[in-house]
């Protein structure tokens, strides 16, 4: 017999065991001796009361041997099967791949940038010298931006797939098996490069192709259907089905179908800053300490509010976290987060953005890059006003609210380095005055957060596509072409890793023949 029950531990109780059995027995009223073992399902921390507690959602096997969830894949040799060129090694892209290994299908993976342990040298080069390689960065090559942006797995994508699946196959390529049970899931960059590594080992195992430094430049179709690629280096690559799962900063793939005459529509997306605060300050308002007990995590937050109408929120928060310079081209600045594993960096940042809706832009309903013009036209004006190099125009966070320019700016994660800017001369005037009015609400809400010690670096511009790419709702394909998946973040149907993965293999799935 099962039994799944909630139990609530303090945090120095969370690894033992036998307190865990002890509390099983108490709620379940039996004897201890008959709880032949447990499994966690799901862990979560509740900071809201002055006790910080774990909460365990738990199964207890009763007077039978504990069976565990099995979530090793059944892969097939796809060698000689029909093939489906993926474009894009990210997460939704090596998903696909893993899902036509167990379909059956042959995945041809093409990906514009460097296998994951190559692009070191040029995020190195990126945060030293403030150069970047249009096709070898924080966003292109093996893995996606995904593999450096820390590794966050938590989703609400749960109506959409098998979250528990991706999960497995994450755990089964090497990720420890907290990401099943932890409410936020997480990974760490430090982590997740051997771990792509050996998806992609598997896919070309299994009779899978993974190109590196391969650019696809046209896609091929004749009489409404897709008949393969053409890449960079003038080869074609033929295929009935092919899945674009190219990530949201591939402008270039938007710029093929605007060419190309295949619909296109401009979509709504977040904008604003990153904000950095010294970690003991979330940690102390989170946990209502003044030292971090050795049992909890470094803190989380997560904040949200109304401003004359629109929402302010944080996003993809990272503690013991860095700031990451994540441009694709030159004379842009975007930035984000990311933590390693052990989150032990001495700082906590978020992004914290609002929505630009198609309202908010002159001719959005009719122009599909009329969104994604006011992004760049914005990441152009950061760099101009940073100075050059990827240095990142910044501001301290009260400084910010009363509108003065900072004297000085406190130390902080952001390699390229932060050059003191009214933000007002980056942001668009309805951002500015939406994270005016928020901030301070934001320190009411939590202890500390409203403070000059924190910074506020420009600009977070990357949080979704500002394109989407139209597809049916049943079949996946493009209304136009039929074989042709636009697929995830790039197409505007993901947002991370978790969410992007699913949509890779529902894309797969779709595939009828």
């Amino acid at each position: 017999m099962q039994k799944k029950i909630e139990i609530a531990l303090v945090p120095e109780a969370i690894d033992d065991e036998k307190r865990i059995l002890n509390e099983g027995s108490k709620k379940l009223r039996i004897p201890v001796q008959r709880i032949q073992g447990f499994h966690i399902r799901k862990r979560s921390i509740d900071a809201r009361g002055k006790q910080v507690l774990f909460r365990l959602r738990i199964v207890y096997f009763i007077d039978e041997p504990v069976s565990l969830p099995d979530f090793h894949s059944k892969l097939k040799d796809v060698s000689q099967a029909k093939p489906v060129i993926i474009i894009g090694a990210g997460p939704a892209g090596l998903f696909a791949a893993y899902r036509c290994l167990e379909r059956g299908l042959k995945p041809i993976v093409i990906e514009r940038g460097k296998k994951v342990q190559d692009r070191r040298r040029d995020l190195a080069k990126i945060n030293r010298e403030g150069i970047v390689n249009p096709e070898s960065n924080y966003c292109y090559g093996e893995g996606g931006a995904g593999t450096y942006s820390d590794g966050k797995l938590y989703t609400r994508s749960n109506k959409r797939g098998d979250v528990q699946q991706v999960l497995g196959i994450f755990v089964e390529h090497g990720a420890t098996p907290d990401i099943m049970v932890d409410a936020r899931p997480h990974i760490g960059t430090n982590k997740l490069p051997h771990i792509i590594e050996s998806i992609r080992e598997r896919i070309i195992e299994f009779g899978g192709e993974v190109l590196f430094d391969c650019k696809v430049v046209d896609i091929l179709e004749q009489f409404g259907q897709v008949e393969g690629v053409l890449t960079d280096a003038g080869e074609r690559i033929l295929a009935k089905h092919v899945v674009v799962a190219t990530g949201h900063s591939a402008r270039d793939i938007y710029e093929l179908f605007r060419k190309k005459g295949w619909l296109l529509e401009a979509k709504p997306f977040a904008l604003g800053v990153r904000i950095e605060h010294p970690q003991e300050i979330i940690d102390q308002a989170q946990y209502h300490c003044s030292i971090r007990p050795e049992n909890l995590p470094p803190a989380y937050y997560s904040l949200v509010e109304q401003v004359d109408g629109r929402g302010v929120f944080s996003f993809c928060m990272c503690p013991g976290g860095i700031i990451a310079p994540c441009a694709t081209d030159h004379e842009e600045i975007v930035v984000n987060g990311w933590s390693p594993s052990k989150r032990n960096n001495p700082h906590a940042n978020s992004g914290t953005v609002i929505q630009i809706n198609l309202e908010d832009v002159k001719n959005a309903d009719a122009d599909p890059f009329a969104l994604l013009d006011f992004q760049r036209e914005i990441e152009q004006r950061a760099f101009q006003l940073g100075g050059g190099n990827l240095v990142a125009p910044a501001q301290r966070m009260v400084d910010f609210v009363q509108q003065k320019v900072s004297l000085d700016l406190p130390i902080n994660s952001y390699k390229p380095g932060t050059r003191s800017v009214d933000l007002r001369e980056v942001l668009p005037g309805f951002v500015h005055q939406a994270l005016r009015g928020a901030l301070p609400i934001f320190g009411k809400k939590m202890k500390g957060y409203y403070t000059n010690e924190a910074i506020l670096v420009g600009v977070e511009s990357r949080t979704s596509s500002p394109v989407r790419i139209p597809r049916d709702k049943d079949s996946f394909q493009h209304p136009q072409v039929a074989g042709l998946y636009p697929c995830a973040e790039g197409a505007g149907y993901a947002g991370g890793i978790v969410s992007a993965a699913i949509d890779g293999m529902n894309c797969i799935d779709a595939i009828q023949d």
